[in-house]
């Protein structure tokens, strides 16, 4: 064996070993908190209220996607469409007057922010469209001149503390979020926002007071009941999580998140309560058959794992005997 090779055999393991460690680390390619990315991976809304940046992705990217796709699989919407039921929960304040705050670092320096002058509105408008394109920079800059001009605008603190939150300066976030609330104690996106954060930081009590305040305000708002009811799984209490998942996105999708949410705290148990519950709802769903008989064979309940995936075979059947005929 020559030098050559023998360098390439070393090279390709070390890679190999790079990208294991990376996948085992990430769990999943969203940043934050694992729990609400399940929440997301579903289409449904969590987090806080604004638009996340588009990211880019290579090959890494591509592979670090692999093991949280699987996951969606595990449960599906009632079309069985490959996407994980939805869970209905984005990144979770007194006022004096903020002029434009520099925050830079080492590796991320401030861009160059043109002044284009006009009234808060137009910086508030200027500081989203930045924020969504990940300009965190460049949004702060934009949105600090939005609150300096107007300090009750509550969307400005709002969005404003979003780009501290991203930047992971979470005590500037936090103030920010209560003078959104101070600016106007109605808003309930504002509720939430503070609510997600306190989330994320671990303040989970704290973080249920301001989504039942917040859910109060908006009691159909997806999103916000997404948050509340994540939570409220930090703090064991699934029979509420559960109606609020429900209240989000119906019973079905309640169980069925509930029931990923419990499996990933290792109580299979109860998981397989909520997935039998979503069978009776859905009695042909695929995907939940398919974890139940997952669930059943972990438990040693091998008769129902073999009765579970007979149904699915029968499923399966009519499903190509259907297509066949369609042909």
């Amino acid at each position: 064996m020559n030098t050559r090779r023998v360098i390439i055999i070393f090279a390709t393991f070390a890679l190999l070993v790079s990208a294991t460690a990376l996948w085992e680390a990430s769990g999943d390619e969203r940043e934050g908190d694992t729990a609400a990315n399940v929440v997301a991976a579903s289409g449904a809304e969590s987090g806080a209220d604004a638009a996340q940046p588009k990211k880019k992705g290579g090959l890494f990217g591509k592979i670090l996607k692999a093991p949280f796709k699987a996951v969606g699989r595990l449960f599906g919407k009632g079309d069985d469409e490959g996407k994980l039921a939805r869970m209905n929960e984005r990144d979770a304040e007194k006022f004096e007057s903020v002029g434009v705050v520099r925050v830079e670092d080492r590796d991320n320096k401030r861009p160059e922010v043109k002044d284009e002058g006009g009234d808060a509105r137009d910086y508030l408008e200027r500081g989203r469209a930045l924020l969504e394109q990940g300009e965190l920079n460049g949004a702060i800059a934009e949105l600090s001149r939005a609150v300096s001009l107007d300090p009750k605008l509550s969307q400005a603190h709002s969005l404003l503390a979003v780009a501290y939150d991203r930047k992971g300066l979470r005590d500037r976030a936090q103030d920010e979020y209560k003078r959104a609330i101070d600016a106007d104690d109605d808003d309930p996106q504002a509720l939430n926002n503070l609510g997600y954060s306190l989330y994320l930081a671990g303040n989970y009590r704290a973080a249920v007071d301001r989504l039942k305040r917040a859910a109060r305000r908006a009691p159909t708002d997806e999103r916000i009941l997404n948050n509340l009811a994540l939570a409220q799984v930090r703090l064991g209490k699934y029979d509420d999580a559960y109606r609020n998942f429900a209240r989000a996105g119906g019973e079905f999708n309640a169980h069925a998140n509930v029931a990923a949410l419990l499996v990933r705290a290792g109580r299979e148990d109860r998981a397989v309560e909520h997935l039998e519950a979503a069978r009776r709802l859905q009695p042909e769903s695929q995907n939940v058959l398919r974890q139940l008989a997952e669930l059943y064979e972990h438990a040693g309940r091998t008769d129902k794992a073999n009765d579970t995936r007979q149904t699915l075979a029968a499923i399966d059947a009519r499903q190509t005997l259907a297509a066949a005929e369609e042909r």
